[in-house]
């Protein structure tokens, strides 16, 4: 597959105003963020006992939060973006390094910057750089550059000294996203199928000396994966856990406020990576349906606003952002149901978390801005008037 379109050398003028850009923006795309986060709120309101404390209010602010860095980044200039991708790339793997080097523990990770007054998750900021980065990267290459195997070096360190710095935190989770995500970009300009295939026959056959280089609990996640019942009381008991409270929702619920599983604390991390399974024992199939199917509409909405962008680093930067939302919810919910191992992934915008909440926020913004400057032409240079 490739989304080339023609590209001159500049971009042509292109304004808007304030006015302009509030009318261009998608309503319909920001109501249905706001659905989800509503769930959210509902969820941790009620898995703390019914009260907005200490769970719910901190969401909400938050949200507050993430809503102000969605109007700056979507009301803002999309070459300011594409002029400054390479910075912000080269800051978030500044702040990567630094994690490695300083940064603050928490449940057994080294993941977080610690500034103060709050602290960042760096690994969620390279989400979103890294897919900025290799936008502009393509966007300023041209079809026949891309079939050349020399032309993808630059896009794989870019991918590969995140990931690296990723696995020594360590987290798995976010470091395969990465991956995917990238992978998905290379397919979206139009690398030739039989360089997958080779580089896919690669990782597979460095399966069993990857696996030597897992932590124990790694090792013991995908082992669980594979045989929860191997160890029920121990590291089986959160998937097994995980699936009664799935399964005991039924169709309908037990109700608001009913859930036996998570207020009785059998559920772990019941209000972060496993918040999945409080809708579904509360509201039931009927309530992940309507989850699933309000997600499924912003990844659409996403796919078809970055579609409709005339220029290329525009609709390469949506298509991205929208595959790594996506990844978000491919992966936790497969994760709680025992589909695949236990990883650090959030359900996006439902789980509780300041980083993640903020990051999928301005990713959203940049689908927004998207969109709103979607005929503006950008040529290959892209950071000099004609």
């Amino acid at each position: 597959m490739s989304l080339f379109l023609e590209k001159n050398n500049y971009f042509k003028d292109f304004e808007l105003s304030l006015k302009d850009k509030l009318v261009n923006m998608s309503w319909s795309f920001f109501a249905l963020i706001c659905i989800v986060v509503a769930t959210s709120i509902v969820l941790l309101y009620s898995v703390s006992g019914g009260d907005f404390s200490p769970w719910a209010k901190q969401q909400l602010i938050r949200f507050g939060l993430g809503c102000v860095v969605f109007f700056v980044v979507a009301l803002s200039d999309l070459r300011l973006w594409m002029k400054y991708a390479y910075v912000l790339y080269a800051l978030s793997l500044g702040m990567l390094i630094a994690v490695d080097i300083f940064g603050h523990v928490g449940m057994g990770a080294q993941r977080w910057l610690d500034l103060g007054v709050i602290k960042i998750q760096p690994s969620e900021l390279m989400k979103i750089t890294l897919v900025l980065a290799l936008a502009r990267y393509f966007h300023s290459s041209d079809e026949e550059e891309i079939r050349h195997t020399s032309h993808l070096i630059i896009p794989c360190l870019m991918l590969g000294f995140p990931v690296a710095l990723i696995l020594l935190q360590p987290d798995l989770g976010t470091a395969m996203m990465l991956i995917f995500v990238t992978v998905c970009v290379f397919w979206l300009v139009g690398v030739q199928w039989w360089k997958f295939a080779i580089v896919g026959a690669g990782a597979l056959s460095a399966i069993p000396v990857a696996w030597h280089f897992l932590h124990d609990y790694q090792k013991n996640r995908v082992l669980t994966f594979l045989n929860p019942e191997r160890d029920p009381l121990g590291v089986g008991y959160h998937i097994m856990q995980s699936k009664i409270t799935l399964g005991s929702g039924g169709v309908f619920g037990k109700g608001f406020l009913q859930g036996t599983q998570s207020h009785l604390n059998f559920i772990p991390e019941k209000h972060t990576d496993f918040i999945f399974t409080v809708l579904a024992e509360e509201f039931g199939l009927v309530g992940c349906t309507f989850l699933l199917g309000v997600y499924l509409m912003i990844v659409i909405y996403g796919f078809v606003m970055s579609m409709r962008s005339n220029n290329f680093f525009g609709k390469l930067l949506g298509l991205g952002l929208t595959v790594n939302f996506a990844m978000y919810v491919f992966i936790n919910i497969p994760m709680v149901m025992g589909l695949l191992p236990v990883v650090g992934i959030p359900l996006p915008l439902v789980s509780y978390g300041g980083s993640a909440m903020l990051m999928l926020m301005a990713g959203f913004g940049f689908i927004e801005c998207v969109h709103i400057n979607k005929e503006m032409e950008i040529g290959r240079l892209g950071v000099s008037n004609d």
